[in-house]
Parts: C-alpha cells; structure tokens; sequence
C-alpha cells in the first residue's frame, strides 16, 4: 500500500504534504517570522536551538541563486555541496556545528537546512525523497540533486520566483 502524501505538519512552518513548506506570504500572514532548527557541535557533542529570521536568511540565499545561477548549468556549486558549518556559542570552536537531520526523512526540517545553506549535509537518499514528493527530476549526480532541492524550496517559499 503507498504511503499518504498528507502526514502531520512537523513544523509550524512545513506543510501537510511530504517535502514541502508554506510560502512566505502564508508565513507572514501566520505571524510566522522566525524559525527554529536543533543543532549539534562536532567538537565538544553540546546541542542546542537556533533562531533564524526568515526574512534575512531568505534573502540571502535568494540573492545568492539569483547572482549565480547562470554559471551553475543545473548543478550545485561548492558552497552549497560542502557547506561551511555554523560556529559553536558553547565551546566557542568555528566551523563545527552542524544542523541534527532527523532519521525520518518526512520529519526533516527543510526549511532551516535551505535558511542555513546546509542542505548538501543531507545524503542522495534525503534528496532524491525531497524531489520525489516535489515531483522533480531525482536521478543523477549528487550536486545535480542537490541544486534541484535549492530550487525546489525556493519556488516554494517564492511561487512567483524566477527560479526556472
């Protein structure tokens, strides 16, 4: 028997249907202006929350697929395939934390892994789930996937993007 598209919502700011998240007009309308996303140092195993705007960090990676995308032919740069890791405010070490992708693949938190640019930490296998319950192409190369994902979740958040 295939499994429902529809599950529980994981996060406040993920839909129903597996892999996809509400648009930013819905979250602003929801009052919906911060997120949040587990993370775990490599160094000293601390594990904390951490907050992320929306708006800011959207514009970020907006700004950053907009300015690049011709010279990325369907395919994720460096940047995105092995991110940078965020600095640990615990022991204090920088490039060691990285965000906690839960084993369940329909319980990931989508949104805080493309708002961190950390989306490439996520297996082929991760990927090709989110580009099948997105309806996207999901064979090939690891950053082809990936790039897909970049793309997917963005259109997303922004419908009326120039994402194509």
């Amino acid at each position: 028997m295939p499994k429902s598209e529809r599950i529980p919502a994981p996060f406040p700011w993920a839909s129903e249907y597996r892999a996809h998240v509400h648009s930013l007009d819905y979250l602003w309308s929801s009052a919906i202006t911060r997120i949040r996303g587990e993370v775990i140092c490599k160094r000293c195993d601390g594990s904390q929350m951490v907050d992320l705007d929306v708006r800011d960090a959207f514009m970020q990676v907006n700004n950053y697929f907009i300015s690049y995308r011709d010279s990325m032919h369907d395919r994720a740069p460096k940047c995105w395939t092995s991110p940078r890791l965020l600095d640990c405010s615990l022991c204090r070490q920088c490039d060691c934390v990285k965000p906690v992708i839960d084993a369940k693949k329909r319980n990931i938190n989508w949104l805080f892994l493309l708002l961190t640019q950390t989306l490439g930490l996520c297996t082929l296998d991760q990927l090709k789930y989110f580009c099948k319950h997105t309806r996207r192409h999901r064979t090939g190369a690891k950053d082809r996937v990936l790039y897909l994902t970049y793309v997917g979740l963005l259109k997303q958040l922004n419908p009326n993007g120039p994402y194509d």
